[in-house]
């Protein structure tokens, strides 16, 4: 008899509730003086939770399909800008073939990444361009390509001193692409290192390490925090663990979806995701 998930639902309910709070913020309610406000925190807690949960259920359904035994999703509530730490699934038995692992680790982030796009540019239509007076301790948000690219499509390019002054659920939209690309750098058991791992196999390991080269410099001359990234996959480990029959080949529908997944990655992924003034 399965147990009931309570630990699952409490963490989402916590979750909904820390992604509301800060989308109250954004929203720009005063959550001391206007806690009764806190209810405009919702179309970005709703969208991005929806991307959280789009990408992990698509992970959970994939390995379900392929008899892995993996558990529901753990949502992550913090205090945060974002208002979460993510959530994730634990694997609880080996994967079997090439094909399997292709389906696990391609299937969230792609999830993912089709309702961040539609979060995006939903959020964009509500978005403004305004005068933004630049002062100490204002937080700049980087812009990946494809959000550059959303951006200027939807609202055309900013002018000088000016900026866009992004709706809740397009800032949600925004996060799920920085979410995305950190789940597909192609490194260790990372989504991304499922991916390069199906396509080429132990050659990953030789990538992997050049990757986090690129992140070490990256986080040298760009963003510190890609330091602590290049710090944790290195504690993590560069290999990935082999699967059971390494001999059955990846079908060439797969293959596609796979390098899909790393154009993904390359369009969604911002160098300098967030500087303070």
């Amino acid at each position: 008899m399965k147990r009931f998930p309570y630990l699952h639902l409490v963490l989402f309910v916590l979750t909904f509730f820390s992604t509301l709070f800060a989308g109250a913020l954004h929203a720009g309610v005063n959550i001391v003086n206007e806690p009764l406000m806190i209810y405009k925190g919702f179309p970005f807690s709703a969208a991005l939770l929806l991307i959280l949960l789009s990408h992990e259920l698509s992970h959970y359904l994939a390995s379900k399909s392929h008899r892995v035994r993996a558990t529901l999703p753990y949502f992550i509530p913090a205090p945060t800008f974002f208002g979460t730490f993510g959530a994730f699934i634990k694997m609880k038995s080996p994967i079997y073939t090439n094909n399997a692992l292709m389906d696990i680790g391609a299937s969230g982030p792609i999830a993912g990444f089709i309702v961040s796009v539609a979060a995006a540019v939903a959020g964009l239509f509500f978005s403004d361009i305004a005068l933004v007076p630049r002062t100490e301790g204002m937080i700049i948000l980087g812009d990946s390509l494809l959000f550059s690219g959303l951006s200027k499509l939807i609202l055309g390019s900013a002018p000088a001193g000016h900026d866009v002054l992004l709706h809740p659920v397009a800032l949600a939209g925004w996060i799920g692409f920085f979410v995305t690309s950190l789940n597909l750098i192609p490194v260790g058991q990372l989504d991304g290192g499922h991916i390069l791992y199906a396509l080429i196999g132990e050659r990953h390991v030789k990538l992997s390490k050049a990757l986090i080269v690129v992140l070490v410099v990256l986080g040298v001359v760009a963003y510190e925090g890609w330091l602590v990234w290049a710090v944790l996959l290195i504690v993590l480990g560069f290999r990935h663990p082999p699967i059971l029959y390494p001999e059955m080949p990846l079908d060439p529908r797969r293959r596609k979806i796979g390098w899909l997944a790393l154009v993904i990655f390359v369009l969604t992924f911002t160098p300098v995701p967030i500087r303070m003034l």
